[in-house]
């Protein structure tokens, strides 16, 4: 499921140096280990992020045997607390599959739709954030005003269909999964933000927080009263190249992993 790609710039050119490699498997239930660790850990790190919002919030990642089906967080329990034992596997429809838990079915709509709609979608999340929910009122894309927020240049919508009505009927869901096309990432208006990866869990939820805190870098900017300067649109795609792929989300993500893989063992029960 996951797939080096050649030629970043972050690569080491040098053989023998440490660095996080692409785990190989030779099992199905070694992936399917894996991903749920990783899925558990980011809900962890959901947590660390004050991403929380009552029970508000999804990731989820495709199963690697059974594509139409996904693991994803059980309902009304805290980021802080879900582990590899309570993580539920749920099909497109939100039909929980295996685990003890309910599952969040407003979640399941847009998430459901999304996996449905886009095969090559292994993973996504969504939170109720602070500065993506104030940002996304505006109904605006990001502007390329930062090296961070280049990373979403061209590679994030704006999508307006009803963000301020709670998702429960199937059609919004997949309004929302057309309107999603091919980026890693999307504002939806008077509601909040997305992120999928075709990649990894990891990559979905380190892409979202940068998301969320482009959101903030922008609210600040504009909140001064002084107009940016815009990084022009060369360099903003320049960038986008080289720190907005889908490995590189990947990478940052395993320096959060290890930090929360080290200090709570809990996250393996």
């Amino acid at each position: 499921m996951l797939k080096q790609e050649k030629g970043s710039l972050y690569q080491p050119d040098q053989e023998g140096l440490i660095f996080p490699e692409e785990p190989q498997f030779e099992t199905i239930e070694e992936e399917r280990h894996h991903l749920k660790i990783h899925l558990a850990a980011a809900c962890r790190f959901f947590h660390k992020c004050h991403f929380d919002y009552g029970f508000a919030g999804h990731l989820t990642i495709r199963d690697p045997e059974r594509p139409e089906l996904y693991w994803t967080n059980p309902m009304a329990v805290p980021f802080s607390k879900v582990c590899v034992s309570n993580l539920i596997l749920a099909d497109h429809k939100g039909k929980v599959i295996e685990g003890n838990h309910a599952i969040n079915q407003a979640g399941f709509i847009l998430h459901g739709a999304v996996h449905e709609e886009h095969p090559d979608i292994l993973a996504m999340c969504h939170a109720h954030t602070v500065y993506g929910t104030a940002w996304a009122a505006t109904g605006r894309e990001l502007d390329p005003i930062t090296q961070d927020a280049a990373a979403f240049y061209e590679d994030h919508v704006v999508i307006a269909d009803e963000g301020g009505k709670v998702a429960v009927e199937a059609k919004a869901g997949y309004e929302v999964s057309r309107a999603f096309g091919n980026n890693k990432a999307a504002i939806h208006q008077n509601h909040g933000l997305l992120t999928a990866s075709r990649h990894s869990i990891d990559a979905a939820a380190f892409w979202f927080s940068a998301l969320e805190r482009c959101c903030q870098q922008q609210l600040l900017v504009e909140a001064s009263g002084i107009k940016p300067k815009l990084v022009p649109p060369d360099k903003a795609r320049y960038t986008h190249k080289h720190v907005g792929s889908e490995y590189i989300g990947w990478l940052h993500f395993q320096t959060i992993f290890d930090e929360i893989s080290t200090t709570q063992p809990d996250l393996y029960n």
